[in-house]
């Protein structure tokens, strides 16, 4: 405990330090497209997204002295991403760039030169690339996966890599004087101890504004036995029309707070609990994100305090419930409304799991059927689960197709999950892969084979197969006549199953450098002058996860 307190009041320190004399990216007023900490899917979002006018390449300022640590290169992700480490202990994190600024596109592009390969993710050592407070680094972008010109940007702790909220950081070059508003609550019966309105499900409620910043619900809530609330919320801020996340939530029930979270900062493990903190079935049943005000036993994130109930309420008494919400954001403008639940005695049925298996979310889970096997660590569940199990033979398929209990449990992390293979009849057993049903598709999980069997790592449960890649990657040529005029070769790329992995271009068998959008074309711009006039054999290698391969050859002369 007092180590964690040391670390804890380091942090804090670091944070005091930092927030002096950290300049704006950017030259022109900044506007948020996203704050931190805002309901993502399957995590929390990690830093402050940046408007840019609308455009790209806006020169990208260094906040403060320091070095680049770390450089990474993807179609995918951050895009351009850019790390600078600084004196005050913590590390800025710059993504979906454009283009680095020269020295460090320089060393940028011997470092993919070196290994051959577009995307590159590499540390950089403190003295390679010094960089000044207010340097030019980069310039922004929309790469990576971006929907729209803008740049991500972060601040971590160096040594922990724990993410404080840029707020702290950047708060004077904001102006924010609108409070958040509460859109809508959940009151959620726990199943088989609690109801609502004479149901026993989960029952929605909108919310209306009231003069002086104040709202209150639309509607009448009686409820009985053990229930919890959650709340679906929504900030904003002066001069622009974005939508962002609450810092804050407090929940009153007869005067007494029960439930309080404030969202400061958080570890990069943490970021998933974002599954439990808010009600991951609704979500997934409806796509609106309400934040729990009870804590599963399995949420372990540190910035939310509790009762001894853990946030739920009791309802046994014929009488009045006064509740309340306040939620601010990070300048402190709040708003609040009190609501009522009437106690009201309700039927109240028992659930029947005689055909389920207990999980407890306190310690290992290793469940064994004839064909499939799944296995989960202690702590990856949120709660405890009557776990449902079905095997369905698929005459079509190479196996069963197998239910894992539903597509509404979130676990925390990678688990074990085996699958037998009922027709393994392929030579390349590189090519098997585990598939998960979503909506009226399969995602693709892969796996390693073994003696019939395939185990691959989930995330969540459901309805799992497993289905046969043997095909490669599929190149097509972009305005192929063009390519000597333009003295640029485009290429589209796309896969069918596992997706693409990686790609390799070569030029009479020298590797040359096709850069990739987050779109999966890919373009190689060259100069004549660098070349022989003649006859040239491009090559184009593209791979997918299973390792099947495409090739594309043409001649080429200028």
């Amino acid at each position: 405990m007092h180590k964690i307190y040391f670390v804890f009041l380091l942090c804090c320190c670091q944070v005091l330090v930092a927030q002096q004399g950290y300049r704006s990216p950017f030259d022109f007023k900044l506007l948020l497209a996203g704050n931190f900490g805002e309901l993502r899917s399957n995590h929390y979002h990690s830093g402050l997204d940046l408007k840019t006018e609308g455009g790209v390449g806006k020169p990208v300022h260094a906040v403060e002295k320091g070095y680049v640590s770390r450089i990474s290169i993807s179609a995918w992700g951050y895009g351009n991403g850019l790390y600078l480490t600084h004196p005050d202990g913590t590390t800025t994190v710059y993504g979906h760039l454009q283009r680095f600024a020269p020295k460090i596109a320089e060393f940028a592009r011997r470092q993919q030169y070196a290994k051959e390969s577009f995307m590159i993710d590499v540390l950089v050592s403190p003295n390679q690339l010094p960089v000044e407070q207010g340097e030019v680094v980069a310039y922004s972008g929309n790469t990576g996966s971006s929907a729209g010109p803008h740049t991500h940007f972060e601040v971590r702790n160096t040594k922990t890599e724990e993410l404080y909220d840029p707020l702290i950081y950047l708060k004077n070059y904001f102006t924010d004087t609108r409070a958040p508003e509460i859109r809508n609550i959940l009151i959620c019966p726990v199943p088989g101890e609690g109801g609502v309105n004479d149901v026993e499900r989960k029952v929605r409620l909108n919310t209306t504004a009231l003069v002086g910043g104040k709202q209150r619900v639309i509607g009448k809530i009686t409820a009985w036995g053990k229930i919890g609330v959650a709340l679906r919320a929504e900030d904003y801020m002066n001069d622009t029309y974005n939508r962002y996340g609450v810092k804050e939530i407090t929940l009153f029930a007869d005067g007494k707070q029960i439930f309080h979270s404030n969202l400061e900062h958080y570890l990069i493990p943490e970021t998933h609990y974002v599954n439990s903190f808010t009600d991951y079935e609704y979500y997934k049943k409806t796509g609106f994100s309400f934040i729990r005000s009870f804590v599963e036993p399995g949420n372990k994130l540190r910035f939310i305090q509790t009762d001894r109930n853990r946030g739920y309420i009791n309802i046994n008494e014929e009488r009045t419930y006064n509740l309340a919400y306040r939620i601010s954001d990070f300048f402190g403008n709040t708003t609040e409304m009190t609501f009522e639940i009437e106690g009201k005695r309700q039927n109240i049925s028992k659930p029947n799991y005689s055909d389920t298996t207990l999980m407890h979310w306190n310690v290992n889970t290793d469940f064994k059927a004839r064909n499939s096997q799944l296995y989960i660590p202690v702590g990856y569940l949120y709660d405890d689960l009557h776990f449902i199990y079905k095997e369905k033979q698929d005459p079509s398929g190479i196996a069963s197709i197998f239910t894992m209990h539903n597509h509404f449990v979130p676990i925390h992390n990678d688990c074990r999950l085996s699958l037998r293979i009922s027709k393994d009849t392929v030579t390349n057993k590189n090519q098997y892969g585990i598939v998960y049903f979503q909506g009226n598709g399969v995602k693709w999980i892969g796996g390693t084979y073994k003696n019939g069997w395939i185990t691959g790592n989930i995330r969540e449960l459901g309805d799992f197969t497993v289905r046969i890649d043997s095909k490669g990657p599929t190149i097509v040529p972009v305005n192929a006549n063009n390519w000597i005029k333009r003295r640029s070769i485009t290429f589209q790329l796309s896969d069918n199953m596992s997706g693409l992995a990686n790609f390799k271009g070569t030029l009479d068998g020298k590797f040359v450098l096709f850069e990739m959008n987050n779109r999966a074309v890919i373009n190689w711009k060259f100069d004549l002058r660098d070349l022989p006039k003649g006859q040239h054999t491009l090559k184009l290698l593209a791979w997918d996860q299973c390792g099947n391969t495409s090739e594309y050859t043409r001649s080429l002369s200028w």
